[in-house]
């Protein structure tokens, strides 16, 4: 028998499928590649429209920002406006603030110098007044007052001012205290205590009452017919004669009253002068009248006005500072 070789399929279809294979599969992976790049393009539109969206909403949070920003801008720039005219306006009352302190510092000043002017004014009256008291009047406690009243005026100022016048014025009254009830008033009541001892004394001596011996025998022998009575003593009055002697003593003791009372020194000395005229006619001489004619000699020897050289220093100074002034 003969071994026939096998017939072999034809290879012809097999070529053929290969091709077809890879049609197939190119066209499976272009589409896929076109699938993925679709899906691709998909997601890049998306994307982007998601860009596209949020670059809108940062375009609108920046247009929101940027009016924001104006708005702001405009009112800080509103606000510093303010500031500068609020700033102005403090300026304005700082000025203002500074000139009515100024003002009311010149009104406090000129108050208060135009205070102590009226003190000065108020303390020269005070003590004028006082000096002319003294001096004319010698009313010694009505000047005592008016220092007092001197005084507290004097209190209130300054010490670069009123030390030295507060000084000088205590000095003053120290030697206004000294004077006691004043020359004026002493010499009137020694004037009026020479009148009572004056009253007082007898109109007759008796025994050895007016000298220091008795009567010689023959004035006793004689007295029951005459009464003798020697030259230099005054020869005795009569009842008439007594009551005119008294009157003009009583008239000339008023007018030395009055002379002393006006400060009229040789007013008072002549009053003085009538008053022992009248007492040595008055009364016989005794020791009692020779005691009140020495009183009347003391009497015309006292001042009738404070003479201390401190009284009106006071006075002076504060006239010699309103003069500076």
């Amino acid at each position: 028998m003969n071994d026939t070789p096998p017939v072999s399929p034809p290879r012809r279809p097999v070529r053929w499928l290969l091709p077809l294979a890879g049609v197939v599969v190119l066209g499976v992976g272009g589409y896929a590649g076109w699938y993925v790049w679709q899906q691709q393009q998909n997601e890049q539109a998306a994307q982007a429209q998601t860009t596209a969206v949020q670059l809108k909403g940062l375009e609108a949070t920046l247009d929101a920002l940027r009016r924001d920003q104006r708005a702001t801008s405009q009112r800080l720039q509103d606000a510093a406006a303010t500031n500068r005219v609020l700033r102005d306006e403090m300026l304005g009352l700082s000025q203002r603030s500074a000139l009515l302190e100024e003002n009311l510092a010149k009104l406090a000043d000129s108050a208060n110098q135009g205070r102590q002017a009226v003190q000065r004014d108020e303390a020269e009256l005070l003590l004028t007044q006082a000096a002319q008291r003294l001096n004319y009047a010698d009313d010694v406690e009505g000047a005592r007052r008016l220092y007092a009243q001197a005084a507290t005026a004097l209190a209130e100022l300054p010490d670069s001012d009123g030390l030295n016048l507060r000084q000088a014025l205590v000095q003053e009254r120290e030697a206004l205290d000294a004077l006691g009830s004043g020359p004026r008033v002493q010499s009137l009541q020694r004037l009026d205590a020479v009148g009572r001892a004056l009253q007082g004394l007898p109109s007759q001596i008796t025994g050895t009452t007016g000298s220091s011996t008795a009567k010689p025998w023959w004035q006793a022998a004689l007295a029951p017919f005459v009464d003798i009575t020697p030259s230099r003593q005054n020869g005795p009055l009569t009842a008439a004669e007594q009551r005119n002697a008294d009157d003009a003593l009583q008239l000339e003791l008023t007018l030395a009253r009055a002379a002393i009372e006006r400060g009229d020194r040789a007013g008072r000395n002549t009053a003085l002068d009538r008053v022992e005229h009248w007492a040595q006619r008055r009364w016989p001489d005794s020791p009692a009248l020779r005691a009140q004619r020495a009183e009347l000699k003391a009497l015309r020897e006292l001042p009738l006005q404070a003479n201390d050289a401190v009284l009106g220093s006071t006075l002076q100074q504060l006239r010699t500072q309103t003069d500076r002034r």
